[in-house]
């Protein structure tokens, strides 16, 4: 199973602020339900309380320590570890081949410092701008574990003005 994150980030690894995200980028938001559509995705407790329901076309999984009133079709686990347990019996019910079987993590903060030092794969928008004032940041890639699979040319969004970039990086 592969275990990959999704995340946009800012120049200074900033991701969020007050638990919202710091940009609105409708590029980036199409990327990310193209490439997690039909895929579990694992998120923290605030992130899900941040979007305020599960996802579409997609297993939810929500870790976290907070027992919480949950709609019956999210999953809600106290461990990264139980996440991945509870994505394998998703693929085992479902018929799905190994080559198939990808599980996302989409935040937040903490959930990514715990999910990085197993993942294999990083989808990484990288949002070229510097959010001083954020409160949430993403850990520095390193260049020593991982290398860049694939980039897309810097575009720029129309509403913000930033340029971003859809990097693809896979641990060495």
């Amino acid at each position: 199973m592969e275990k990959a994150i999704i995340v946009a980030i800012a120049d200074n690894y900033a991701i969020g602020r007050a638990n919202a995200l710091l940009w609105h980028l409708s590029d980036d938001l199409k990327y990310f339900k193209k490439v997690t559509s039909g895929y579990p995705v694992l998120m923290g407790y605030m992130t899900y309380k941040s979007i305020g329901r599960p996802l579409p076309g997609r297993h939810n999984i929500v870790s976290t320590w907070y027992p919480f009133d949950a709609p019956e079709e999210l999953d809600v686990v106290f461990s990264l570890e139980e996440c991945f347990s509870h994505a394998r019996k998703y693929f085992n019910d479902n018929g799905i081949r190994e080559s198939e079987r990808k599980v996302f993590v989409m935040g937040g903060g903490e959930t990514y410092r715990q999910a990085l030092p197993t993942a294999d794969t990083l989808y990484i928008t990288h949002v070229h701008t510097v959010v001083e004032d954020a409160d949430t940041f993403f850990p520095v890639i390193d260049p020593a574990i991982w290398k860049v699979e694939s980039t897309t040319p810097v575009a720029v969004d129309p509403e913000t003005g930033y340029g971003y970039e859809f990097t693809i990086y896979t641990r060495k």
